[in-house]
């Protein structure tokens, strides 16, 4: 296929579909642990924040993933990556089946957390070299396969959960991988032709020049930030079913408002993604940035079972697009030939402020006994995202209100 012939194209998407059934796959490891940690500090009989360090190693597993597995689809491509990726999840699911401890369990996780990337940075990466014009929609229909997972799986899970318990649960879990992504895998062997990577390069080169940060002080600036945004959005998304138990609300309720709350975030991230073609990475970012934090603030008044649920929502609907915009910068600005590397570094450190965050909310809850301070917490993080991305975009010298393609 010529770069005409590749880009935009009729395979293009039916690529993007392949790669989103497998994103809403690969990505269970992510949500897993949230929809049991309840009955995991249970049977542990273990603090709050002791309970959430499986989910912080998940999450740092996660981390890590996406950096190595992004190097591995830059240099083997992506269907040698997820095919290691889903067998190292199958092994990670079975083993943490029959953890004794949570620390035992919290390792696993870990190992649970690495494969489980190859549904998110990396698949983001691949997909983005195969669109020019639709990139923006192209990326956070693939990047929404995260949270369509986890406004899936919860719900699947809860019932298997509730009536054998979650060591069952991971056992039917660690067969999903071997079963249904690895065929799926096979049908990304084709390889986006040197043509449009090349025509990639210099389009990035020319935006570079537009913005007055070098690439790695940009990309620097682009994980800190990320880190903010994700401390913030974790609080939420981590504890919300842990909430409604300290509500008196139970677990099921918790999980459906997780599922509402991802449910939102992916119409985010489509919308995000619509708006990224017209505006650009950087705006569409802070616009995700700002209404996230405007959505925390609403969290400090309700504790009421009808405006939690709407909450939940408007916070879902506010911060879903964040996330891609990340990438959306970096493909703008950066080498497409690094883009797994780029984006994984970057993805990278959104997920480490989800680990961190996850933990640190946790922490907050056993000191103080509430939710609130946890949800201040969140709030001050996220004003360190905005600044920073204010800051590039006061700094850039990119053209306003047109989109700056890759």
């Amino acid at each position: 296929m010529s770069e005409s012939e590749t880009l935009d194209s009729r395979y293009s998407w039916t690529r993007l579909g392949i790669t989103l059934a497998i994103a809403v796959l690969g990505n269970v490891g992510m949500w897993s642990i949230i929809v049991i940690m309840p009955a995991v500090q249970a049977e542990f009989a273990v603090a709050r924040a002791d309970a959430s360090l499986p989910y912080t190693l998940t999450m740092i597993g996660f981390a890590l993933g996406n950096l190595v597995i992004g190097r591995a689809v830059d240099r083997f491509g992506v269907t040698i990556a997820l095919i290691g990726s889903a067998l190292t999840m199958a092994a990670g699911f079975g083993l943490a089946a029959v953890s004794g401890s949570i620390v035992a369990l919290s390792v696993m996780q870990f190992v649970i957390g690495f494969g489980t990337a190859v549904g998110f940075g990396p698949l983001i990466a691949d997909i983005s070299h195969w669109f020019y014009r639709r990139r923006g929609i192209a990326v956070a229909i693939a990047a929404s396969g995260n949270y369509l997972s986890g406004a899936i799986w919860p719900l699947l899970l809860s019932g298997v959960l509730s009536e054998h318990g979650w060591r069952t649960a991971y056992l039917v879990l660690a067969v999903v991988p071997v079963v249904l992504m690895i065929p799926l895998s096979l049908l990304l062997r084709t390889r986006v032709p040197e043509e449009a990577t090349a025509h990639a390069n210099r389009m990035s080169l020319s935006n570079a020049r537009s913005v007055r940060f070098s690439p790695t002080a940009l990309q620097w600036m682009l994980g800190l930030a990320g880190i903010g945004c994700c401390v913030a959005m974790s609080m939420p998304q981590v504890h919300i079913v842990s909430y409604c138990a300290d509500l008196g609300y139970g677990p099921t309720v918790g999980a459906e408002m997780l599922s509402l709350m991802l449910m939102g975030g992916v119409v985010s991230r489509l919308i995000s993604g619509l708006v990224a073609d017209r505006l650009g990475g950087v705006i569409t970012l802070l616009i995700g940035s700002t209404l996230q934090c405007i959505a925390l603030f609403l969290y400090l008044p309700f504790d009421g079972l009808a405006p939690l649920y709407i909450v939940s929502l408007i916070f879902g609907l506010s911060q879903g697009g964040i996330v891609p915009s990340y990438a959306l910068v970096v493909r703008e600005y950066l080498p497409a030939k690094e883009a797994g590397a780029r984006v994984g570094f970057v993805i990278m450190a959104t997920i480490i402020g989800m680990a961190l965050g996850g933990w640190m909310s946790g922490w907050i809850y056993d000191m103080t006994g509430s939710y609130q301070a946890a949800f201040l917490n969140g709030i001050a993080w996220n004003f360190l995202n905005i600044g920073i991305m204010v800051m590039i975009l006061l700094k850039s010298r990119a053209r306003r209100g047109e989109a700056v393609p890759a």
